[in-house]
């Protein structure tokens, strides 16, 4: 038992990452506060799936356009310096939406441009923190790492909606906005207080021209990032936009409430936390895996379109996070294991448009489904789609070209 537990937790040896988990698991709390929020606060002007949509694709649209340059910039420069910039900024811009709330200003434009905001910095900020874990742990407990930032992630995917839940009906949706602006503090804390000595940094790549073709033939060359990179593709489009479906399932289907939608994020973080943990002792991924995991994910979403009640939806959502964590955990270590260094800034950066960027593609396609059908014909989309990234994600793969 003690050492699987070691193993378990094997990143935790290293100093700067546990500075960087803690610092992280304060500011994600206060992120998933904010997700809940602004979709709330999206359904309370405009009562539109369409519109949450919208709002949802204006926040990934930089990440679509410009997603490949923010590669470019993680492997040119200092990826700390980096990462001072990108969530100095992301705290200020959530302050900014926290006082429009709370002074009653707020207009739903402003959300889309603040949103647009947060998706530039985004731009960035993603290739570099995924890129980053590598030069904190080394190569050895990069699997470990990721897998335990997978279940930070969750934990904070119950923590922040539990907490927003319970604020949005009793103080309102603007202090949501504003205590994620101050749990910034705590991650630009954890990266000051780092030992450079420490780090596995490797040496910036030095500016030339066509460094995103490069990138990109890479992948194209490499059949193992090319499968990953198209099964996140379909996923992040049809499938991943909880955002969304979410916030309609629990009012329209369920005819619940903030605490409805909150409760059903947090279900899903629960199976998460099980999942990321459950993988963070593993040995090295493999494809066969990867694909399984995504199969299983399109496969749960269809069941959880089809439960009748809240209670039985949050069961399945627990089924949900765990294979969903799983998916997310192995691919995104596949990437970086089989990246050269030279060029994980870039193949990361391909694996944000493919996660994130791909949402102004079909935020607003599943909001529009779910507003002319039901949010229960979403949910099923996204399962076809990620069942559909499980077989070609099994063709490209094995294809020479």
């Amino acid at each position: 038992m003690e050492t699987a537990a070691r193993r378990t937790f094997a990143s935790f040896s290293v100093r700067n990452f546990r500075l960087y988990f803690f610092g992280q698991g304060v500011s994600l709390s206060g992120t998933w506060m904010q997700t809940i929020a602004m979709s709330w606060l999206v359904l309370q002007l405009t009562h539109s799936g369409t519109q949450l949509g919208l709002v949802v694709a204006a926040q990934f649209l930089p990440v679509l356009l410009f997603g490949a340059w923010g590669g470019v910039v993680a492997d040119r420069y200092v990826k700390r310096r980096i990462l001072y910039v990108t969530q100095s900024t992301a705290g200020l811009l959530a302050l900014v939406l926290g006082l429009l709330v709370v002074t009653h200003s707020i207009q739903v434009w402003m959300v889309y441009a603040l949103a647009a905001g947060l998706g530039l910095s985004q731009v960035a900020d993603s290739p570099t923190r995924q890129s980053f874990v590598i030069e904190m742990v080394g190569p050895k407990l990069l699997r470990n790492a990721v897998t335990l930032n997978s279940t930070l992630t969750n934990v904070a995917r119950i923590v922040g909606p539990s907490i927003a839940g319970v604020l949005i009906v009793t103080v309102g949706i603007g202090p949501c906005f504003l205590i994620n602006s101050a749990t910034y503090v705590a991650v630009l804390s954890a990266l000051l207080f780092m030992r450079d000595k420490e780090l596995h940094s490797q040496p910036p790549v030095e500016r030339q021209s066509g460094q995103i073709r490069a990138g990109l033939r890479y992948v194209r060359q490499t059949p193992r990032l090319r499968s990953t990179l198209l099964m996140m593709f379909i996923i992040g489009t049809f499938t991943y936009e909880f955002p969304v479906i979410l916030p309609l399932f629990a009012t329209v289907t369920l005819h619940g409430n903030a605490a409805t939608y909150s409760a059903m994020t947090a279900a899903m973080g629960l199976g998460a936390i099980v999942g990321a943990l459950y993988t963070a002792g593993r040995s090295a991924p493999s494809q066969r895996q990867l694909i399984q995991a995504a199969l299983m994910f399109g496969l749960s979403l269809l069941v959880a379109a089809i439960m009748p009640t809240l209670f039985s939806v949050l069961v399945v959502l627990v089924f949900v996070g765990l294979v969903l964590v799983l998916f997310i955990a192995l691919g995104n270590t596949t990437l970086q294991l089989t990246s050269r260094s030279s060029m994980r800034g870039r193949v990361m950066s391909f694996w944000s448009i493919a996660f994130l960027g791909s949402t102004p593609i079909g935020g607003p396609i599943i909001g529009a489904i779910a507003d002319h059908t039901n949010p229960r014909v979403g949910l099923l989309v996204g399962g076809g789609a990620a069942i559909l990234a499980a077989g070609l994600g099994a063709i490209v793969g094995r294809s020479k070209t």
